[in-house]
């Protein structure tokens, strides 16, 4: 590698890239005050031990041994563009060592909560199902089209989960005059209560909600968590909304009470991705499906590219990043997020 008084960075965005992170103009901002190194992540561990030993960041969330990790002397930062943290590193090692790990995965929350919004619009509203009936010349007009229909205005929402996607949930929710109920057991009754949502348990938020949220993040302690018995808890009628991860729900489960008839619901994730194409869900009346697409807008990802730099800057100075979200010591080694294979 040519000498240069530049600071290094390692880029392994995937299956992010650079290109997609960056306007044009930022991206030439970064090479011009970085020496940028790109890398497929599975590559890293072989690169000259003065490269390791001279990079100040990581663009990514490549897998780090801890041999490869202690080759990187002059390591400050690991920016996770991918915003779910995944066990591939030795997060303790980092942390020790005054390693910041951080994600932009903040830039998804408005995006996602749009979508999730338009999802429980469209089960309460039954938007889809009237238009492919007009199309099949099947149309019910006026009240007769209206029979299950109901309202987000003045109803009993349920949050599961209260990180940024959940907050950007609750804003956007506001002008429907909704009792919003929120669990997370996470937080603090004060943090939800300052958010202008209430404390609920996780039995409150099924049983009373006619509309309920998932936005959790996956961990070693809630997969699966929302089962069977969960749905059978839910109201008659009751739409199921989930954005965030699927191992958060037994799939079966919930695919057994759409087709009971007993909740509606949509998903923007699955257990499989790509799902194959005999999947049960993919003709399953009653739920609503969306290919993993909710934050996948260019806009998200070209905040990515705004907060690294923002964040790199602060961190050249000696300063702490501020933009992305930084992960914790006490949480990060309980994240089982699978990683995305698409943008």
């Amino acid at each position: 590698m040519a000498q240069s008084d530049k600071p290094l960075v390692i880029a392994a965005p995937e299956p992010r890239t650079l290109d997609l992170i960056f306007e044009p103009d930022r991206l030439a901002t970064l090479n011009m005050l970085y020496d940028v190194i790109e890398v497929p992540e599975t590559e890293i561990a072989t690169l000259d031990p003065t490269v390791l030993g001279q990079a100040r960041y990581i663009v990514g969330q490549p897998p780090l041994s801890k041999d490869t990790l202690a080759q990187m002397k002059a390591l400050r930062c690991i920016f996770n563009v991918e915003s779910n943290l995944l066990d591939n590193m030795p997060y303790d090692d980092a942390f020790a060592r005054g390693i910041h790990v951080v994600t932009t995965g903040a830039v998804f929350a408005e995006p996602v909560a749009e979508m999730g919004l338009a999802m429980a619009l469209n089960l309460a509203r039954t938007v889809i199902d009237a238009d492919n009936a007009f199309g099949a010349g099947q149309e019910l007009w006026g009240g007769d089209g209206n029979r299950s229909a109901r309202l987000l205005t003045d109803s009993t929402i349920g949050i599961v989960g209260f990180g940024d996607l959940g907050r950007a949930l609750a804003r956007l929710l506001e002008g429907f005059r909704a009792d919003i109920a929120v669990y997370d057991p996470w937080l603090p009754d004060a943090i939800l209560v300052d958010a202008g949502v209430r404390p609920a348990s996780l039995k409150e938020v099924l049983t009373d909600s006619e509309t309920v949220f998932v936005v959790a993040a996956v961990t070693t302690q809630n997969r699966h968590f929302l089962d069977a018995d969960a749905f059978a808890s839910m109201r008659s009628g009751a739409s199921f909304v989930l954005l965030s991860r699927a191992d958060v729900v037994d799939f079966d489960a919930l695919m057994d009470a759409v087709a009971s008839g007993h909740i509606v619901a949509a998903s923007d994730v699955f257990p499989e991705e790509p799902l194959p194409l005999d999947h049960r869900v993919r003709t399953l009346p009653g739920f609503i499906r969306s290919a993993h697409r909710a934050g996948a807008l260019d806009v998200a990802f070209k905040r990515m590219g705004e907060m690294v730099l923002d964040d790199m800057a602060l961190l050249d100075r000696g300063l702490p990043p501020v933009r992305c979200k930084r992960a914790e010591r006490e949480t990060v080694s309980r994240m089982r997020s699978a990683p995305v294979s698409h943008n």
